[in-house]
């Protein structure tokens, strides 16, 4: 199905005026159009920034009330080096919180923080710019006040973790996020 979007949408000669990424998914990036053209060429033919989704999906978070994290940090190094190689600049990366009366929990919180402090380290590593965005679920029951602190708790811990990461790395990662947070 993803093919076809692409053959119906991605490569009309006007997107490019529209659009200015592409995040794509492993096996859509190394696809090609009809004529053979690889993806990523006609993106770029198109002045469309290719981007690539590197998380592995969620797991369950142990010893949470139904929470979950993200996996696929083992081999991330290598897979942005590679990525890089075949044309993204860009890197996506999936950390899910669900609003409860108790949820996220701190662990939750602390867990996907570091996580996604880790995946733009290691993006930033390979010369790929890493969109950091927890994202945080908003159905539920609760009202607008609730949404509003879960998102400051969860954007506070996400900064915290990753000016500590780059003061590590000695990376300029504070600056993506404060780009990110102030939008």
């Amino acid at each position: 199905m993803r093919i076809i979007y692409f053959d119906i949408v991605s490569f009309q000669d006007v997107i490019g005026q529209h659009i200015s990424g592409v995040i794509l998914f492993h096996e859509t990036l190394y696809q090609k159009a009809d004529d053979s053209t690889p993806f990523v060429e006609l993106l770029k033919q198109r002045n469309i920034i290719p981007g690539i989704k590197v998380d592995k999906g969620v797991v369950p978070l142990f010893g949470t009330n139904n929470e979950c994290t993200t996996q696929g940090l083992d081999d991330l190094q290598t897979r942005c080096i590679q990525y890089k190689k075949d044309g993204c600049h860009f890197a996506k990366w999936r950390c899910v919180l669900k609003i409860t009366k108790d949820t996220p929990s701190k662990l939750a919180i602390m867990e996907n923080a570091n996580v996604l402090a880790r995946y733009a380290s290691i993006c930033q590593s390979a010369r790929i710019v890493p969109i950091v965005e927890p994202e945080i679920l908003p159905d539920g029951d609760h009202d607008l006040a609730r949404c509003q602190q879960v998102t400051e708790e969860v954007l506070a811990a996400v900064y915290k973790v990753s000016q500590a990461s780059v003061r590590k790395k000695k990376m300029n990662f504070a600056l993506y996020l404060n780009l990110l947070l102030d939008n």
